[in-house]
């Protein structure tokens, strides 16, 4: 199966030049779900993995797959101000401005080590802010996985500079 073609294009979303990657359709379509999550998992089998931390919000879906098959738990990394209990925050740089992601302080712990899913990356900005907050909680971040990989912005290779194994199942080039 061929990962690319059961994603769908959206172009000039959210705003003209854009084309969005939208993973819906390949969520909808159960044998793609499957295959993806199956990708995802398999270069961790024989690692220890203590936790999965999922990005707001495709993240959720696929992080919280993940996890199920690793039998390991889940750590939601949200917006700001969307978590209800003690969190810690990072920041990160927008194209224009500024944004923060959370977790809550007990999510994960020291010692943990903890691998990172979302459904695409592209600056790495959002991401890296995760490494952060994790390694800030006293855990490691030992991996990131994408289904997505936009190369011309360059996140894969800001997380492998961080000495992560970092894995994306398919690219589009332009953004």
């Amino acid at each position: 199966m061929n990962i690319k073609d059961a994603i769908r294009t959206i172009p000039d979303y959210p705003k003209p030049g854009v084309m969005f990657r939208d993973i819906t359709t390949l969520l909808g379509n159960a044998r793609a779900f499957r295959t993806v999550v199956d990708q995802l998992v398999q270069p961790y089998a024989g690692i220890r993995i203590d936790k999965v931390a999922g990005i707001e919000a495709r993240g959720f879906i696929l992080g919280g797959a993940v996890a199920h098959q690793l039998s390991v738990g889940f750590a939601p990394v949200r917006k700001k101000g969307k978590l209800p209990w003690r969190t810690v925050r990072e920041s990160y740089a927008l194209e224009y401005g500024e944004d923060a992601v959370e977790i809550h302080e007990d999510a994960v712990g020291p010692g943990e080590q903890v691998l990172i899913v979302d459904d695409l990356v592209a600056t790495g900005g959002t991401a890296l802010a995760a490494v952060k907050l994790i390694e800030r909680l006293g855990a490691r971040a030992v991996g990131a996985s994408f289904v997505i990989d936009l190369p011309e912005l360059g996140g894969l290779q800001r997380l492998r500079n961080l000495g992560m194994r970092v894995e994306a199942l398919c690219a589009f080039e332009g953004h």
